[in-house]
């Protein structure tokens, strides 16, 4: 029997996909993981920004096939404030936006970027987007993302998750601007990322899931997993989704605490009595003396007459919260800016993410190869964006399910419907 832990995307789409007996197991009292939604006074909030950005059309139309709410394809428009005023997103296909002086630096800089020793994400940055790109945006801005020095994390820490720097592509964007990115349109559900997330769970057997089941002990040698309620599951497999340090904790194997460091991030939801003022799907604010490093509009997708945002602040792990006084300078922040102007706030939800972004460092991988391998020695995966600690999208968390899923079943390919689903 393969016992999965958690009810989030990557457990639930294991489920789905499985083929052996399995039993999915939720510590809290729903679904979803971070990929919940809130409803209520008018006002539809997820935990935070959640957008499906698809590049596989088989697993796009897996998970779409089966949402039972009404899905919004949209086209993208996403700015980056700088000095006085918004440009378009990505910042550097666009340096022609900025003032002349601005813009001569990032253009020479990108031209005649200097040979260096690429060995941050830091360095990365400067390496291929020239230092005045990387120091007007792309250094602060990571910054306030990860709420440590880029200096520390690896030189691949955002994978193809980061934007490109094609020069010819860039030049041309002068002229005739595209806007492309990885992720230029989206899909979503009108009643919230969750309804996605039912769209797995439909896919599962109700009585192979169970909720309010809080794992407290795993022994690897026996295949025996405990919960707070005394059941003690003997399983097949373990695919595990719930942060990999917590797991190997969990499992009392030995390892560097220090190699594993994630960001936490403080996120307000906030819903007031007018429109917006702006029609940006979301906007990055790389400025040190501002609070947020990004704010998204709900009411820009869903076309509401009241402004409806998700506003987001990473902070170190450790950070003390004073959730008053950190809304305040929220609103004080957000008025600042213009996006508040004589609004009212309705109502808003508080929550923390933690861990929200992962430390990823030569040293984390190699720590982490190590502890997998191990894990797997055990038939214990760990999968999932903290699972594998990792950066990635949903789709990609989908794409990991089914592959793990048809690697335990010694299989390439799995048929659902008149959908073929195979090996990546």
């Amino acid at each position: 029997m393969d016992l999965v832990i958690g009810g989030g995307v990557t457990g639930l789409s294991y489920g789905a996909f499985t083929r052996n007996e399995y039993r999915i197991v939720e510590a809290a009292s729903e679904i979803g993981g971070y990929c919940k939604t809130i409803r209520r006074n008018g006002f539809t909030w997820d935990y935070s920004g959640h957008f499906f950005h698809f590049r596989n059309e088989a697993i796009k139309k897996w998970l779409i096939d089966n949402v039972q709410d009404e899905l919004l394809d949209v086209e993208k428009i996403t700015h980056i404030s700088y000095k006085d005023r918004y440009i378009d997103f990505p910042f550097q296909k666009n340096i022609h936006q900025l003032d002349q002086q601005d813009f001569i630096d990032c253009l020479y800089d990108l031209v005649y970027k200097a040979d260096m020793d690429v060995k941050s994400f830091k360095d990365f940055v400067i390496s291929r987007f020239g230092k005045s790109i990387a120091e007007l945006f792309l250094i602060p801005y990571n910054e306030k993302l990860y709420a440590t020095d880029l200096d520390k994390l690896d030189k691949d820490a955002m994978g193809r998750f980061f934007p490109d720097a094609d020069l010819k592509d860039i030049i041309s964007n002068f002229r005739v601007s595209d806007g492309a990115s990885y992720n230029s349109t989206f899909t979503y559900p009108r009643g919230g990322a969750i309804e996605y997330i039912r769209a797995i769970e439909r896919r599962v057997d109700p009585e192979c899931l169970e909720l309010n089941k809080r794992l407290t002990a795993i022994d690897p040698a026996a295949k025996t997993a405990t919960f707070s309620d005394g059941e003690v599951v003997e399983f097949d497999n373990l695919i595990n989704t719930m942060p990999l340090p917590k797991l190997l904790d969990i499992c009392n194997i030995d390892y560097d605490r220090s190699k594993f460091t994630a960001n936490k991030v403080a996120v307000f939801n906030l819903g007031f009595d007018r429109p917006a003022k702006q029609n940006s799907h979301w906007v990055y604010f790389p400025q040190k003396e501002l609070c947020f490093y990004r704010i998204g509009y709900y009411s820009n997708i869903f076309g509401d007459d009241r402004m409806s945002l998700y506003v987001e602040i990473g902070l170190e792990s450790d950070a003390e919260i004073d959730r008053e006084a950190l809304l305040a300078q929220v609103l004080k922040d957000l008025e600042k800016m213009d996006v508040v102007d004589g609004h009212q706030l309705v109502d808003h939800e508080f929550l923390v993410m933690a861990p929200a972004y992962v430390h990823i460092s030569k040293e984390s991988e190699e720590e982490k190869a190590r502890v997998l391998a191990q894990l797997a020695e055990s038939n214990i995966y760990s999968a999932g964006r903290y699972g594998a600690w990792t950066y990635c999208s949903i789709e990609d968390n989908i794409i990991e399910a089914l592959n793990l899923s048809l690697k335990l079943e010694e299989t390439t390919s799995i048929e659902i419907g008149k959908l073929r689903l195979a090996v990546s």
